[in-house]
């Protein structure tokens, strides 16, 4: 199934807001579809969390205010916190939704490698089938 775009409506039931600009709305989500495709191309079926995560950060902050006092409330907001920019964890998230990341393991042994040894191998080390040392055998 290939990836489709949130909607401007699910941008609303994510930020939990009654009404929300549809225009503007649209025009966040595809620059957060084009964002998150800098990371992972074609964009998996469960990255619409992280294209509504992005998105959602730059609607309710796109002047990227980091500190605001209104009357007795004052809000003090990361920085860096507005605009449209992808976390480390937005990335990685996608990075997984799409099978990259995580441990692996490469075997640098050629298919092709013979496992008889490439050394020359001396038959007078071994008398009567067994080691010479003592307690070897």
């Amino acid at each position: 199934m290939a990836f489709l775009p949130p909607t401007a409506a699910q941008l609303g039931l994510f930020l939990a807001l009654p009404e929300i600009d549809g225009n503007r709305a649209d025009l966040l989500i595809e620059q957060a579809v084009a964002l998150c495709e800098t990371v992972v191309r074609p964009l998996p079926d469960g990255a619409s969390a992280v294209v509504l995560s992005v998105a959602g950060r730059a609607y309710v902050n796109p002047q990227q205010v980091s500190y605001e006092t209104i009357g007795p409330m004052s809000v003090q907001r990361p920085q860096g916190s507005g605009g449209l920019y992808l976390t480390k964890a937005d990335k990685t998230a996608l990075k997984s939704l799409a099978g990259r990341g995580g441990a692996f393991t490469v075997d640098p042994t050629p298919a092709a490698a013979d496992p008889s040894p490439t050394y020359p191998v001396d038959d007078d080390l071994y008398a009567d089938g067994g080691w010479l040392e003592p307690g070897w055998g």
